[in-house]
């Protein structure tokens, strides 16, 4: 099989792509699609759920999988050189895919990875527009409070934080549109290719993409002033401790965090730290039930609950 067939096999199997999320190829293994929270199966015939179907599932091997990156880099991997050192790379549209394979190590980490034996290819999806039930609860005398967006992986954590971006930014019925730096790590929130951002965060927002949060945020809080910062996954002393001067430079924060509950990411040490700072005056829980993006509950400071719920 080619990449040719194996784009046939897809269009008959999902021509509307609106809410399927992931596809993953691997060596010797059917290739897989999470769409709508749900894994399913690539059969000729169609998407179903893994076991037993008319036929047996579409299966990678690795020719197939050495085509489909020499399409996405448009046979030019050499020019996503960085970007695979660390796992992926970002392809036009923003979407992003996860590599797996051999890494060849050099003495600063990490050279390149080869014999790609598996993809994941992350589709970027906007939903602008999706943060119109939460933004109310996030802002108080016009200005936008600092936010941490809880969810777990698939809870829609990163899409909810890009339109909220974008609604601050452009200013809304509940704010006046205000300059916001994203330190995008790992060119998830903007999508951006080659330096542009492919989704829409707002047209007073700039962008630092592929750097690390804390280099980031210290280059964007000299050079670009901006009146909010926005970034994605927060996990290391690094972050923290950039964060924490961010605040200190007079900064609103929009972060997010993997967890499924305010309790849970208090148990983890340096964000018990976080807490007790202050740093944050919103918490918002997110969940992929019934669907990615639905609110389980929206906490103040003090976390009395100012609303939410499934």
């Amino acid at each position: 099989m080619n990449a040719a067939e194996l784009k046939e096999y897809f269009v008959r199997a999902a021509p509307d792509w609106k809410h399927v999320q992931e596809i993953r190829i691997r060596t010797g293994r059917p290739v897989t699609v999470s769409k709508a929270g749900e894994e399913l199966w690539l059969f000729s015939d169609g998407l179903m759920p893994p076991g037993p179907g008319k036929n047996d599932p579409v299966c990678a091997d690795g020719m197939l999988i050495k085509e489909i990156l020499g399409i996405l880099s448009r046979h030019s991997l050499y020019a996503f050189e960085e970007e695979i050192r660390q796992g992926f790379l970002t392809v036009e549209g923003g979407h992003r895919v996860g590599i797996a394979g051999k890494v060849v190590p050099d003495e600063d980490g990490i050279r390149t990875i080869r014999d790609v034996s598996g993809l994941n290819i992350r589709l970027a999806h906007e939903r602008p527009g999706c943060a119109d039930q939460l933004i109310p609860m996030l802002f108080e005398g016009g200005q936008i409070e600092s936010t941490l967006l809880i969810s777990p992986p698939g809870g829609g954590k990163t899409t909810m934080l890009r339109d909220l971006i974008r609604q601050v930014s452009d200013g809304s019925p509940w704010g006046a549109g205000q300059a916001v730096s994203v330190v995008d790590e790992r060119s998830e929130i903007g999508a951006c290719f080659r330096g542009v951002p492919q989704c829409d965060l707002g047209m007073r927002t700039d962008v630092m993409d592929g750097c690390p949060k804390a280099l980031g945020l210290e280059m964007m809080i000299r050079s670009m002033a901006p009146r909010v910062v926005a970034v994605d996954e927060i996990g290391t002393r690094e972050d923290f401790l950039a964060l924490r001067n961010a605040a200190k430079c007079g900064c609103r924060i929009l972060a997010t965090v993997h967890g499924y509950s305010v309790e849970e990411v208090m148990r983890k040490p340096m964000m018990a730290e976080m807490v007790s700072e202050g740093m944050f005056s919103r918490y918002a829980e997110l969940s992929a039930i019934p669907h990615p993006g639905s609110i389980r509950g929206v906490y103040d400071r003090g976390f009395a609950r100012i609303g939410g719920g499934i």
